[in-house]
């Protein structure tokens, strides 16, 4: 009988990697059928035109082997959609954008959700948000339009917004501080509806994020007087005219002292596996790189801001806190939190 001792502890290894050698290779994950990509809020917003705009270039480069599918559910100030990818337990074929109603639903409704019901995946961007007017109006400076408010009575100007107690209506109640006057705040469904009834002379101004003004603007039917940011936003590329975005003065230096930006991320259901997350993380990176994309960002004058892993888990435990003060200074959390 031969004595396989004598092969030697050298042989038998290179044998044993040769055998491994020839087992195929486990495949990474992969979506095997197509992909729910919900939006929680309307359509025409800012979270549902970067939700379509993410379909269509993940569909012209062929980055995905399936179909991305987007679906909006907006009851129940987002809500809805919400409590739909909290219950697809385990479910990789099930993506959210999410916005700032991740914080503030919750807090505003008492709904059994928070954002640690979901898997984090990664921060794509954050959105910036901008007081506009109408383009017909005689204001041509933020301080032109907080003179005319304060000389009014209490409830004479309309601020339209997205939903009730959600970002929108933050900023609304944080310029009512600032300016020691109130404002009649209308809520619409989206941005987008939001855009449309300030060109029609139904409310005086909006906040609407850039994309979901940016079209008016261009069509000189809005007029942008200043953005909810620290500092200047750098897109320089004409809008109208010589304006781009980079003209809009920050508020603050407007004598209005208020600041706010917004989440755009991406989450999964909890349960799904790190291999599944990282799939994700690594499909919006290429997004990222696509000229489509960039197109967006500067349409959009995004802060281009992208997180995944343990650094947007810290951010968006601190951008939970902060909401929650927002919200309890604004008066709109609900009894049971």
């Amino acid at each position: 009988m031969k004595n396989f001792h004598a092969l030697g502890l050298g042989t038998l290894t290179a044998l044993g990697l040769a055998a491994m050698s020839i087992l195929p290779a486990a495949a990474e994950w992969k979506p095997t059928k197509p992909v729910e990509f919900i939006v929680p809020a309307g359509t025409g917003g800012g979270a549902d035109q970067m939700a379509r705009t993410l379909q269509g270039i993940i569909a012209k480069h062929e980055l995905m082997p399936t179909q991305l599918i987007v679906i909006n559910k907006s009851g129940g100030a987002g809500g809805e959609g919400f409590l739909d990818v909290k219950n697809s337990k385990a479910n990789p074929h099930k993506i959210v954008i999410t916005l700032s109603n991740l914080f503030t639903t919750p807090l505003a409704t008492g709904i059994p959700f928070n954002w640690k019901d979901m898997t984090p995946v990664a921060m794509l961007a954050l959105d910036e948000f901008v007081l506009w007017v109408n383009a017909q109006d005689p204001y041509k400076t933020a301080q032109e339009y907080e003179a005319a408010i304060k000389a009014a009575p209490d409830g004479t100007f309309k601020m339209g917004g997205t939903g009730s107690k959600q970002e929108d209506q933050i900023i609304t109640v944080a310029i009512e501080k600032a300016l020691g006057k109130k404002m009649t705040y209308i809520p619409y469904k989206g941005g987008g509806e939001v855009a449309v009834q300030l060109v029609g002379g139904h409310v005086n101004s909006t906040v609407n994020n850039p994309i979901e003004a940016v079209s008016q603007w261009r069509g000189d039917k809005v007029r942008p007087l200043c953005v909810f940011d620290g500092k200047q936003l750098p897109y320089t590329d004409k809008i109208l005219g010589d304006l781009s975005w980079s003209s809009i003065p920050t508020c603050k230096s407007a004598g209005l002292d208020v600041e706010y930006v917004m989440l755009r991320g991406i989450f999964m259901p909890p349960g799904v596996s790190e291999e599944q997350v990282a799939y994700f993380v690594d499909l919006f990176k290429k997004v990222r790189e696509t000229p489509e994309w960039q197109q967006l960002m500067k349409d959009g004058a995004f802060n281009q801001t992208f997180m995944a892993g343990p650094e947007f888990k810290d951010w968006l435990t601190k951008a939970e806190a902060t909401h929650k003060g927002l919200m309890q200074e604004a008066g709109f959390i609900a009894a049971a939190n």
